[in-house]
């Protein structure tokens, strides 16, 4: 599967990294959007809204005040399922999205990898 994560972090201790830690483990194809430049496990953090073709599921790691232009990004890259992290939750954002006929799902990311629901 190939999976967005938008919020990606270089810092070890936030649940993006950890994120991006585990979809590689469990076998996913992982791109990084962000912020700040680095990479994660040899992955380049990528700035702005990059448009990443066949993107299955974008995980978010931002807060709504950050995520203005999210809806326009994300029907560029028209993913099928939107993962809204905790702490990332926005009713007005989640359901434009569904209008798009996106799936969203209010739910962590990491739990869904650890119990074989991603």
């Amino acid at each position: 599967m190939r999976v967005l994560v938008y919020g990606a972090s270089t810092n070890p201790a936030r649940y993006a990294y950890i994120a991006t830690n585990l979809l590689l483990e469990k076998g996913h194809e992982v791109f990084l959007v962000g912020i700040k430049k680095g990479e994660v496990a040899g992955i380049s953090i990528q700035q702005n809204q990059p448009i990443i073709p066949a993107i299955d599921t974008v995980t978010l790691y931002v807060g709504p005040a950050h995520q203005q232009d999210l809806l326009a990004y994300i029907r560029q890259l028209s993913p099928k399922r939107v993962i809204f992290n905790p702490g990332t939750e926005n009713p007005t954002l989640m359901t434009e999205m569904s209008k798009l006929g996106i799936d969203v799902e209010e739910a962590c990311t990491l739990v869904m990898l650890h119990t074989g629901q991603f």
